[in-house]
């Protein structure tokens, strides 16, 4: 039934008027039932005449089995449950109408039953093939039927009543309710919430829109899906779009979340006040409930573009997907706000720039463990030396707490201080083995665990000189004047971890102009079930089988390389001795609707000036425009856009400072579309990616220089 909740309208109660007589009424009206045992309608008992006028008008599925024959007489509803077998089914036996069913357990013996005994019975539940082509395909629907006596004014019973309710829907949306339950289980942030919820619902109520809204601060955020909406793998990946909402939106889903109140239309126009489209204004029927929740206030809305009545079945079912939806999305609450903090404690003690220098490129990755949920111990660090050469470090802090945080900062602080004093790895080591006793016997445990590889960089002489306590050992990619490629562990002695008397020894390898090093963490190789030389082997094969050696496609590469997850922080650090100095320039990009033609014309320019190839050019906007868009779209601020071209690659990266704001002068309906997903800079790049930062993320694409 229509209803109001705050400021959404009402629509007016229809003008009163005669109920229409359905294609299947009249048809039983106008058929020759004189020839039959019911006999001519002016002669029928009244009894059977009311029940007539009951089955005629009612929009359940209703048939009369009358008399010792079982004819037929039925409404609107039953003749579309059997299908091809009406008209011709009007006023003949049901045995004859049945013949391939009437035998079967459970269909004529039950009319049978209720004729003979005069007793009602329900059948809970049942499979029938009532329509002879789902019978011949094999598929069945599911029924609730009653079946009871008929009476005429006498109490003579003179048939059967039949009353059908097919339940094949509400049965697969149960199996979906369990389905989406475990869905949720697996979910850990709002934006997982948000893509199950969305995905589940829209399907499993064949809805047309598909509203989950959540408080924000002093406001909302909302997200949606449209029917026939195509979202592509790639952009699965990445956050929904969400819509930030004023506190006091008239839209059904936040009214709802604000006063914990459900709220059903059946027919009306429940969007018209807050409507930001073409979609939502086509929308004549709307469910939105709340989210039962104690930290998070939110709602889920389902809305179709024909008029819907919402059943009880159907209000219960939306209520069990709302109990679902605000217990994962307490439980995404309490995450975010955990993980959050723990995240900001570690990469706030990681370097937020990286050195940029003319001959070496240098890129890094941190990702959490599987929990993600507290801090952890690993680091990597680069910088600039007194003697011009370049400092690099990757080190491992055991354990996953704030005091392994801590530690990690000072281990960190103390090696560059000792590095800045004398270089030499092995002299750097020595000075933190001394620290880390230190500190175990400051803190009186013995458990303080720390491994570290440091390595000095002379790019004039092209070498690398490293020295590692109990650290898995470096990785060199060499490229040959072929173009081929290949890989191989650094032959280093690891020693013993820090603390426990470390005696580093150092080695010093080539490190020629298309030589890339890569230093990583025990996380990125080591899974439960899975020997440790197994691990290094699938990650020396698919560094040496990379497209190219430019870091931060290399630490894409190694992050991902060994298949399962694991529960360990991964750190990677990549420095490559370019073959020719790159160029780099940047832009900062605002948070306005024209931000990504700003962009294109730029980024145009910019690689025109450059002599780049045209088809490069070409690729690398439509890309880029992508990537601007989605920055827009997903944190609402302003970005940086940096592009560094060398004589192999083309490097673009879109980085934002991930707080969710607003989108100046307009809403994210009026930006530039998603053009065709992240699936095209699939197709156009050679390799992309997104890196987590300190303040946000960054996204970024890589595209291959044709050679000559």
């Amino acid at each position: 039934m229509p209803g109001t909740v705050g400021r959404v309208p009402t629509p007016p109660p229809a003008a009163p008027g005669p109920a229409p007589v359905s294609q299947v009424a009249a048809t039983v009206l106008a058929h020759p039932w004189a020839g039959t045992p019911l006999g001519p309608p002016q002669r029928w008992d009244p009894a059977v005449r009311a029940l007539v006028d009951v089955i005629l008008s009612s929009p359940v599925p209703m048939a009369l089995y009358y008399g010792d024959e079982f004819v037929l007489l039925y409404n609107q509803g039953y003749s579309e449950l059997i299908g091809d077998r009406h008209p011709d089914a009007l006023g003949r036996p049901a045995g004859e109408v049945f013949a391939d069913l009437w035998h079967t357990p459970g269909v004529g013996d039950v009319i049978e039953r209720a004729y003979r005994r005069g007793e009602s019975f329900l059948q809970r539940e049942s499979m029938l093939p009532v329509d002879r082509h789902l019978a011949a395909t094999g598929d069945h629907a599911v029924f609730t039927r009653g079946h009871s006596p008929v009476r005429d004014s006498t109490g003579r019973i003179v048939g059967v009543l039949t009353v059908a309710a097919q339940t094949t829907q509400l049965t697969q949306q149960l199996q979906s309710l369990s389905d989406f339950a475990a869905a949720l289980s697996g979910t850990l942030t709002l934006d997982d919430v948000a893509r199950v919820t969305l995905r589940y619902a829209l399907h499993s109520f064949d809805a047309d829109r598909v509203t989950f809204a959540v408080d924000d601060g002093p406001g909302w955020r909302m997200v949606r899906r449209i029917r026939g909406e195509l979202l592509d793998e790639a952009d699965e990946r990445l956050p929904p779009l969400w819509r930030p909402t004023a506190a006091d939106s008239p839209a059904p889903v936040v009214v709802t979340a604000r006063s914990g109140v459900p709220y059903f239309v059946g027919d009306g126009e429940p969007l018209r006040a807050s409507a930001i489209d073409r979609h939502d204004q086509k929308i004549r029927s709307l469910a939105a409930l709340p989210l039962r929740s104690s930290v998070i206030r939110g709602g889920l809305a389902v809305g179709y573009r024909t008029p819907h009545g919402w059943s009880a079945a159907e209000r219960a079912l939306l209520a069990a997907s709302a109990e679902l939806v605000g217990q994962a999305a307490e439980r995404a609450r309490r995450f975010e706000t955990q993980h959050g903090t723990a995240q900001l404690l570690q990469r706030s003690m990681l370097p937020e720039r990286l050195p940029a220098l003319p001959r070496l490129r240098i890129a890094a990755r941190y990702d959490p463990g599987v929990d993600g949920n507290a801090a952890g111990g690993d680091f990597y660090d680069a910088f600039v030396l007194p003697t011009g050469d370049l400092g690099v470090v990757l080190g491992d802090v055991a354990g996953h707490d704030v005091q392994a945080a801590a530690r990690m900062g000072q281990v960190r602080a103390a090696l560059r201080a000792l590095a800045l004093a004398d270089p030499r790895p092995d002299a750097v080591l020595t000075g933190l083995d001394r620290l880390v006793a230190s500190l175990g016997t400051e803190t009186g445990t013995q458990e303080l665990f720390v491994t570290v590889v440091f390595g000095v960089v002379d790019a004039d002489r092209g070498e690398i000189t490293l020295a590692s306590a109990g650290h898995p050992p470096p990785l060199i990619r060499r490229c040959h004047p072929d173009g081929s490629a290949t890989a191989a562990f650094v032959e280093l002695p690891a020693g013993a971890p820090l603390g426990l008397g470390c005696r580093p020894r150092t080695a010093t390898v080539p490190f020629r102009p298309g030589d890339t090093l890569l230093l990583y963490s025990d996380g990125v190789v080591e899974r439960r079930r899975q020997s440790l030389t197994a691990g290094l082997d699938v990650l020396v094969t698919a560094v040496a089988d990379a497209a190219s050696g430019d870091p931060r496609a290399l630490c894409a590469v190694a992050t991902g390389a060994v298949a399962g997850a694991t529960e360990d922080d991964v750190a990677v650090l990549a420095v490559e001795h370019a073959l020719k100095p790159s160029r780099s320039a940047s832009m900062e990009m605002p948070a306005e609707p024209t931000a990504p033609s700003r962009v294109r014309h730029w980024l145009t320019a910019q690689l025109t000036d450059w002599r780049v190839p045209e088809g490069v050019i070409g690729a690398a906007v439509l890309c880029t425009s992508e990537l601007t868009t989605n920055a827009l779209l997903h944190a609402g601020t302003a970005a940086r856009v940096e592009i560094d071209l060398s004589p192999e690659r083309l490097l673009v990266s879109v980085a934002d400072s991930g707080t969710r704001g607003t989108v100046t002068r307009a809403q994210t309906d009026t930006l530039s579309s998603r053009g065709r997903g992240l699936g095209l800079i699939e197709q156009l790049s050679d390799a992309w990616g997104t890196d987590p930062t300190v303040r946000g993320s960054t996204v970024w694409f890589e595209i291959l220089i044709p050679a000559g």
